[in-house]
């Protein structure tokens, strides 16, 4: 099985897929920086959790609004001074959002079908979500939000968890009743 080591990844391959997110992300008003983050990182998790190995293999780490790649405010800014993307300001319900905008097409070649297929398919769940709604699915969706800090490492085993819950009424009075039970038997 895959493991994540310090030095793991795929940077070029990150940049790879941030263009080809972006480009088919193009038409969708609430595509921004957030977005981005959270298409990432599900597309490595999801992928990791069920083939055993992520689409990047990029480190990811635990920020304010969300897990995002570690290194993808200077692999973005490489885009930019190559001229493979440009970061397109945009006004999206009052907040600023910055868009990456594709000036290429992506390279694929180093990934496989199912690589791109768990793209599509987290893009196609993400789309028409606001950055915020795709921050606060991020942070349900697996325990990797509880077991970081904020700029810790988010470690890949966690896509295998399931994410914490709050018992219902019942179930709560349930485990009373139980108590309750088993303090008599003593």
């Amino acid at each position: 099985m895959w493991r994540q080591t310090a030095k793991s990844g795929d940077e070029s391959k990150l940049k790879e897929l941030m263009l080809y997110v972006a480009q088919k992300c193009s038409a969708d008003p609430d595509f921004g920086a957030i977005v981005l983050n959270k298409v990432l990182f599900f597309s490595d998790f999801i992928s990791y959790a069920t083939t055993g190995r992520p689409v990047t293999g990029v480190e990811y780490q635990k920020l304010r609004f969300g897990p995002a790649p570690r290194r993808l405010p200077p692999l973005r800014r490489e885009l930019v001074e190559a001229g493979h993307a440009v970061i397109a300001p945009a006004d999206r319900m009052g907040f600023r959002q910055e868009r990456l905008v594709a000036l290429r097409e992506p390279n694929l070649d180093q990934f496989s079908g199912s690589d791109i297929a768990v793209v599509d398919a987290v893009i196609d769940q993400l789309r028409g979500n606001s950055a915020a709604a795709v921050s606060d699915i991020s942070h349900g969706w697996s325990v990797a939000w509880d077991v970081a800090a904020e700029g810790e490492t988010i470690p890949y085993t966690t896509a295998f968890a399931a994410p914490p819950r709050t018992p219902s009424p019942e179930e709560v009075q349930e485990a009373q009743e139980l108590a309750e039970l088993y303090l008599a038997m003593e």
